[in-house]
């Protein structure tokens, strides 16, 4: 069975795409220091999988470390999730995303040179684009200054691996740019834990449904938008963790590529949107309020996939419905935790 080391694996996006690689009969090796992700998810996995997974307990950015890993397992391919990523703490805290985020990547980097693993599926965003011109946005889309240090880093890790493929002859990568993952898994067992207030509008609806927060602040309703708050593209985390599974039967059929892929559900929805198709779809109401903008923010994007579903042969499955409400179901088992 082919090992694939899973940084970051014990996150959100990280532990569905663990349970996907299984289905598909690899074998992950989750390596995650829990910086960024909870205890919790070990156990949901092993109800998920019935077996626990293969875990060690590192930082990413200890290249000593990562090597114990390499020596030990022999990873065939790596799939990077292993970054901060709050928009609003990266402009806060700037140095901590430059420091962990790109000292991460060319640590994996440098071993997997090597250690001759020649397979990468890199865990980039949208925020790459900055505030495109044209939407929806393609691969070929300009990219604007980033409106955050966090979307700094993706810019200039995919720089950063591009420049390693080019004077690497064997390695490939596909460099996969997330729009706006949400949801949890359909059996309630894993979802998106995080860790104090939720950035993310999603953990922060359901906290404030559970009672958990008092109100959700809507951050500006005066953008250029139908009904002024943020557009963004939602996709449920099960159909994002598929296409990393994809992405990695791609690699393996092809020789010395490098590309890059938008994945998201292919339509923008609005913050106001998501926060009526919760209210419809759980039954619960919501108390919120309108807030001043949010520094980083970009005011609407949404993704043109047509490339991740020709070349990846990947489609999403799952609506903005299902994954509010997987992310509820998700978020009234944690009251029973």
């Amino acid at each position: 069975m082919k090992k694939i080391l899973v940084t970051g694996g014990a996150g959100f996006i990280g532990s569905h795409t663990v349970c996907e690689l299984v289905n598909a009969g690899y074998a992950p090796v989750i390596v995650d220091d829990f910086s960024n992700s909870d205890e919790r998810i070990l156990s949901g996995l092993r109800k998920i999988l019935g077996v626990d997974p293969i875990l060690y307990r590192m930082d990413c950015t200890n290249a000593a470390d990562m090597r114990i890993v390499f020596e030990k397992e022999s990873p065939v391919a790596v799939i990077h999730f292993a970054a901060f990523k709050a928009v609003g703490e990266s402009v806060e805290n700037p140095l901590k995303y430059y420091k962990n985020n790109i000292d991460s990547l060319l640590v994996l980097l440098g071993l997997m040179h090597e250690f001759n693993v020649n397979n990468l599926v890199f865990s980039s965003s949208c925020t790459v684009y900055g505030q495109p011109d044209v939407l929806p946005v393609t691969e070929a889309t300009p990219q604007q200054e980033a409106t955050s240090p966090y979307g700094y880093t993706k810019q200039v890790c995919e720089r950063i691996i591009r420049d390693f493929g080019v004077a690497m002859p064997t390695f490939s990568c596909a460099l996969l740019r997330y729009f706006n993952p949400i949801g949890a898994h359909r059996s309630g067992a894993i979802g998106e834990l995080p860790f104090g207030v939720p950035s993310n509008l999603v953990p922060f609806i359901t906290q404030t449904a559970a009672g958990l927060r008092n109100k959700l602040t809507i951050y500006g309703d005066d953008y250029a938008t139908t009904d002024g708050t943020c557009i963004r593209d939602y996709i449920h985390v099960s159909d994002l963790a598929r296409a990393h599974v994809k992405s990695l039967n791609w690699l393996e059929q092809s020789e010395h590529v490098c590309e890059t892929f938008n994945l998201g559900q292919g339509r923008g929805n609005s913050v106001l949107e998501v926060v009526k198709t919760f209210v419809k779809v759980s039954g619960v109401q919501l108390n919120y309020e309108v807030g001043k903008r949010r520094s980083g923010d970009v005011e609407q994007v949404w993704a043109d996939v047509q490339k991740a579903n020709t070349i990846l042969n990947w489609k999403t499955e799952l609506t903005l419905e299902d994954a509010l409400e997987d992310a509820w179901r998700w978020e009234q088992g944690l009251s029973k935790q």
